[in-house]
């Protein structure tokens, strides 16, 4: 047999030419931009972000806003046991008479016009007054004023129970949240005033009077939404729930099909916990919404989760930080909560995990800018001319808009300087300022308008926030505000109850009307 070998000609290896080179080249730089910057922005974010705030100068209290730095007598903790703070805080207020020293009340001072403040005066400190018991037959816990929700929340969750009405963060005081009568966004109820069963109050004459419903009920009604103004609230019985397992669902819409889509999902009778997000980048202002619905499993296939942080906690600050002063992060933040999120979120939650996370892991911690709240009380059948005035108004004055959250609360029928006559949206909002006399003016000018915007709708603003209403914007949001505080006086007839609030609005009423 014959074997014939043919010769084989090996290939060179195939070297990819020009076009090839440019499609991987420009893949490589898709996928860095596609993943490079956002990764560069959160770093950058992160490393420019402070540990703390800036420490005050001796003698000094401020707020949340950071823009109320004054000086005043002293600060006066609150002692640790029961008898011997209401004592000494008796004495406290007769001294004060003597001297001729006003009084404020302070907690987590997250109220940003001074409302904790007086200038020259003596700032009761309550945080420390935080003890706490639960009668579970009647659902009610009974709680100091100054202990924060983050120290009730835990406590309730090893109970079984859950706090029926309060914020969406959990680092204020129950005194601080009834005396400015606190909504949340646990559906179909009104203010917090509508879950306190009743409340100790110590007067300026230092003596201690049980208020509910029922017994001293005009101070009950005074006191609740009265910013510290009818005296110093001891400890409160609120009404409790069951902490229950919720479903979460949520739904991105254009913004003029969200209250029929809302609508729509509140159809549910399980519905228990609601709010939306407005989307604020600038090129598409307002335009979507996110809405996020919180519904009771009516029989619980599984136990509880347990009270631990929420997913992506870890990376939200950066998120929600990077998006001040930057058009970029705005988008991210958007697009982070639109595509990233539905992916990587919890598909159920307890009521207390939903509401045990604190303002720290989005709060402003630098030297030269601060965030400042806004809020705006509409109703139902004004909501299209508010939102209108919105596109307009803010875009003109240029401010950093970092959020839009919009809430559902029902009427307030319990307390007398209420913003809730009615069931009513409320507009959230948060503004990134410097935090200079400069920004404050500029701050100014857009709140009147947005006030007024609001009052054309006939709806109101809310109070805890800076002063910028004019004292007649005030008196046409709250007509009945001349005879609170007349009663603030024939209760107080010293005036020693007094902060920024007051001192701006409440002394001079009798001229401005």
């Amino acid at each position: 047999m014959r074997w014939t070998f043919s010769s084989v000609r090996l290939r060179k290896p195939h070297k990819p030419g020009r076009k090839c080179a440019v499609i991987i080249l420009l893949t490589l730089l898709l996928v860095s931009a596609l993943i490079g910057r956002p990764v560069l922005h959160l770093a950058q974010t992160a490393w420019k972000d402070t540990a703390a705030k800036e420490p005050l100068k001796e003698g000094f209290v401020d707020d949340a806003s950071r823009m109320n730095a004054m000086e005043i007598s002293e600060v006066w903790p609150v002692p640790l046991d029961t008898r011997e703070a209401e004592a000494q805080l008796a004495q406290l207020l007769a001294r004060a008479h003597r001297e001729g020293l006003p009084i404020s009340i302070a907690g987590a001072r997250h109220s940003m016009g001074g409302h904790t403040l007086v200038p020259g005066g003596i700032m009761v400190d309550m945080t420390s007054f935080n003890k706490m018991a639960l009668d579970e037959t009647q659902n009610l816990l009974h709680v100091q004023a100054g202990a924060k929700w983050s120290q009730i929340i835990p406590w309730l969750d090893e109970r079984g129970k859950s706090v029926a009405i309060m914020q969406s963060n959990n680092s204020f005081t129950v005194g601080g949240s009834i005396s400015v009568n606190c909504h949340g966004w646990q559906y179909g109820c009104p203010p917090i005033a509508s879950s306190v069963e009743s409340f100790r109050l110590m007067g300026a004459d230092g003596n201690i009077l049980n208020c509910s419903r029922t017994e001293n009920s005009e101070l009950f009604s005074l006191a609740l939404g009265g910013y510290g103004l009818l005296g110093l609230i001891l400890d409160v019985n609120l009404r409790v729930v069951p902490n229950e397992r919720y479903r979460l669902e949520q739904k991105i819409v254009p913004a003029e099909q969200a209250l029929s889509t809302f609508d729509e999902m509140i159809e549910d009778p399980n519905v228990a916990m609601t709010f939306a997000r407005m989307n604020i980048t600038p090129d598409q202002f307002l335009r979507n919404v996110i809405i996020t619905v919180f519904y009771h499993e009516a029989t619980p296939s599984e136990t509880l989760p347990e009270l631990t942080d929420l997913p992506l906690a870890a990376i939200r600050r950066p998120v929600f930080r990077g998006s001040s002063n930057s058009d970029y992060g705005k988008k991210l933040r958007w697009q982070t909560e639109t595509k990233l999120q539905p992916y990587l979120r919890q598909s159920y939650y307890s009521r207390n995990q939903l509401l045990n996370e604190g303002v720290e892991i989005f709060e402003n911690r630098s030297a030269d800018y601060t965030d400042i709240l806004h809020e705006y009380f509409i109703p139902r059948d004004g909501l299209e001319e508010f939102t209108t005035a919105l596109h307009e108004i803010i875009p003109r004055h240029n401010q950093d808009l970092l959020n839009v959250t919009i809430r559902q609360v029902e009427e307030d029928q319990d307390t007398f300087l209420r913003y809730a006559d009615q069931p009513l949206f409320a507009f959230v909002m948060l503004f990134h300022q410097p935090r200079t006399e400069a920004g404050d003016r500029q701050m100014e000018s857009l709140s009147m308008e947005l006030i007024e915007a609001a009052l054309q709708t006939g709806g109101r603003y809310y109070l805890p926030y800076r002063l910028h209403a004019t004292p007649q914007q005030f008196h046409r949001a709250y007509p009945q505000a001349n005879q609170f505080f007349a009663l603030k006086r024939t209760y107080d007839p010293g005036e020693l109850f007094q902060n920024q609030f007051y001192l701006k609005y409440g002394r001079s009423s009798e001229m401005d009307q």
